[in-house]
C-alpha cells in the first residue's frame, strides 16, 4: 500500500488499532489524559471484544491482605467473609511465578512492571465499571468448612470476559471515544521516521487516517493457520483457535514491515485441552462449554491407551496452558480425560454443558469399549498400573498441592493421585485450542514499540498479546488480563503525550 496516495480525511490523537481489554484500556487511559481518541475493531460489533469476550474472567494481581479483596469486591456478606479463605498473594509471589511458568526467560523489566501495577489496573478497571467478585465454584473449594482458593487468583469479572468487554465499551461510549467497527487495519501511515495514522479499510474501501501516535493492541496471529505452521511448527495449522477469528497477526505485519523488532517466544503459544468437536474459532454462545480444565483429579489417555503427562504436577493454573500441547503431539491429535464416581462433583461446571463428546460406563471394561480411538486392552493396563501405584495414605486436598502421588510409574502424578476404581465412569475427548501466541513486539516499560536499532519508534505503543517477550512456554492462568490491563493503560498515556508533543 502506497501510504502517500492516500490522503488522511480524518486525524485524531490517538487511534487504537484492536477491540479488546488492551486496547480499551489504552483508549480509556488516553482519553484520560486529553486526548482524542479513534478505535478500529476489525469485527462487526456484535463479535467485539478480540479474545477478550472468550475468557471466563479470572484476573491474577498482588495483593497483600483481604482488605484489598474486599476494596476491589462487589459487596460480600458477613457469611462470605466468615468462610472464605483468599491467602495473600504478595508481588514477590506473583513475579516468582511468572519465572517459574516461563522457565525464567520472561523479561524481568517487563514482567515486574506487570506486577507491580496489577492491583493498581484492577482497581483502575473498577473505577471504569468493571465489577469483580470472588470465583466461588471454579477457582474455590469446601476444606474443613473455609472455602480455600487455589492457584492466586481468587477473583473473577462479574459476567465473565462479555462483562468486562461491555463495562469497557460502556465508560468508552461515557468518555467520548469514537469506535469504528468492521474497520480492518492493514498498514501504519509512517512520515519523517515517525507513525502519524493508520490505512484502514472499511466497506472494503481504503482511507488514511491521521493521529499524533497509534497504539497496536489487535492480537497474535493464533487465527492464522500458515504463520501457526511457520512459526509454530508441524500440526499446529490443525489446533482449533479458542477465541476470535480475527487475531491473524495483522498488527505483527504492519509493524515488522517499518522495522518493529520481534520479540519474545515466537515458536510457542497458549494452548489447552479443548472440546474434539468444538468449532473451528472462537463462538461466543457456546465457546466457554469447551473448556476441559478438571484434568488434575482424573487420568489423560492418548489412542494407544497410555498415560503421557503429569495430570497433577501443580495447580491447574499453572499448567493448562502448556498441556494443550501435550495433546496436540499424539496420534491423531486427540486424548480422553478419564475421571471416576469419587471426583464426578468437582469437575468444573462445562463438563456438565450439551458441547461434550462423553462416554459413561458402569465398569471400565465396558468404558474401554467406548473410548473412541483408544486400544482398550492397554488402556485397562494403563489403570491398573496405575491403581497400584496411588499412595492412599496422603490425604486428597484439591484446595492445594496436596502430595497424593503415584509411585513407581514412568509417567507420575505428583497430586490428586485417587485410584480410578468407583463408579460411575465418565470420560471427555479432547484435543488442542490454542488461545494466543506468545511472540511479538519488542516493547519497552513505557510501552513503546522498539525497532531492530533498539531505538524507540516515535509515535508507536503497543499492549495485550501482540507484545513478546513476557510468555515463553507457559501462561499463569489470569495474567494475561492483567498484562493487558497494566500496558494497555501505560500505552494510552504515553501515546497521549507522545501526541501532544508531535
Amino acid at each position: 500500500m502506497d501510504n502517500k496516495a492516500l490522503s488522511a480525511v480524518e486525524k485524531f490523537d490517538v487511534i487504537v488499532v484492536g477491540g479488546g481489554n488492551a486496547a480499551m484500556c489504552a483508549a480509556l487511559s488516553a482519553r484520560e489524559d486529553g486526548a482524542s481518541v479513534l478505535v478500529l475493531e476489525r469485527s462487526p460489533e456484535a463479535e467485539r471484544g478480540g479474545n477478550s469476550s472468550f475468557t471466563d474472567g479470572v484476573i491474577r494481581f498482588a495483593y497483600d491482605s483481604v482488605d484489598e479483596i474486599v476494596a476491589i469486591s462487589e459487596p460480600l456478606t458477613s457469611e462470605e467473609l466468615a468462610t472464605s479463605d483468599f491467602g495473600l498473594y504478595p508481588a514477590d509471589r506473583f513475579f516468582d511465578d511468572m519465572a517459574k511458568v516461563t522457565e525464567h526467560r520472561t523479561d524481568p523489566d517487563l514482567c515486574e512492571t506487570v506486577v507491580r501495577q496489577s492491583q493498581s489496573a484492577v482497581r483502575w478497571l473498577k473505577k471504569n465499571g468493571v465489577k469483580f467478585m470472588p470465583n466461588y465454584g471454579r477457582q474455590s473449594y469446601r476444606i474443613d468448612g473455609r472455602i480455600k482458593f487455589a492457584g492466586g487468583a481468587p477473583m473473577v469479572i462479574n459476567g465473565g470476559g462479555p462483562g468486562l468487554i461491555d463495562a469497557l465499551y460502556k465508560a468508552a461510549r461515557r468518555e467520548g471515544i469514537v469506535v469504528r467497527y468492521g474497520a480492518w487495519v492493514q498498514d501504519l501511515v509512517w512520515e519523517d521516521g515517525a507513525v502519524r495514522g493508520v490505512v484502514a479499510y472499511v466497506d472494503g474501501r481504503p482511507s488514511a487516517i491521521a493521529a499524533g501516535a497509534v497504539v497496536l493492541a489487535c492480537g497474535g496471529f493464533e487465527a492464522n493457520a500458515e504463520w501457526r505452521a511457520r512459526y509454530l511448527g508441524k500440526g499446529w495449522d490443525l489446533a482449533k483457535v479458542r477465541g476470535s477469528k480475527y487475531n491473524t497477526g495483522d498488527g505483527l505485519a504492519m509493524a515488522l514491515k517499518i522495522g518493529a523488532q520481534p520479540a519474545g517466544h515466537w515458536s510457542g503459544c497458549h494452548a489447552v485441552s479443548w472440546e474434539l468437536y468444538a468449532t473451528d474459532f472462537g463462538d461466543p454462545a457456546i465457546t466457554p462449554n469447551f473448556q476441559r480444565h478438571s484434568y488434575p483429579f482424573g487420568i489423560i489417555v492418548n489412542a494407544k491407551g497410555k498415560r503421557f503427562v503429569d495430570e497433577g504436577a501443580d495447580i491447574r493454573n499453572y499448567t493448562y496452558a502448556k498441556y494443550g500441547h501435550i495433546v496436540l503431539e499424539q496420534p491423531g491429535q486427540f486424548a480422553w480425560q478419564v475421571f471416576d464416581g469419587q471426583v464426578l462433583p468437582l469437575l468444573r461446571d462445562e463438563y456438565r454443558t450439551r458441547q461434550v463428546t462423553k462416554v459413561t460406563a458402569d465398569s471400565l471394561e465396558a468404558l474401554a469399549e467406548k473410548l473412541e480411538g483408544v486400544d482398550p486392552k492397554q488402556f485397562l493396563q494403563t489403570v491398573r498400573e496405575f491403581n497400584a501405584a496411588v499412595d492412599t495414605g496422603t490425604r486428597f486436598d484439591p484446595s492445594v498441592k496436596d502430595g497424593r502421588a503415584t509411585h513407581g510409574l514412568e509417567v507420575p502424578k505428583s497430586n490428586w493421585a485417587n485410584r480410578i476404581d468407583t463408579p460411575p465412569f465418565e470420560a471427555y475427548a479432547v484435543t488442542c485450542g490454542i488461545t494466543f501466541t506468545y511472540g511479538g513486539l519488542r516493547i519497552d516499560t513505557e510501552a513503546q514499540v522498539r525497532n531492530t536499532n533498539h531505538d524507540p519508534i516515535p509515535g508507536l505503543f503497543a499492549a495485550g498479546e501482540i507484545v513478546g517477550g513476557i510468555y515463553y512456554f507457559n501462561a499463569p492462568g489470569g495474567s494475561g488480563l492483567a498484562s493487558g490491563a497494566v500496558f494497555g493503560r501505560i500505552a494510552g498515556q504515553g501515546a497521549a503525550r507522545a501526541a501532544a508533543a508531535a
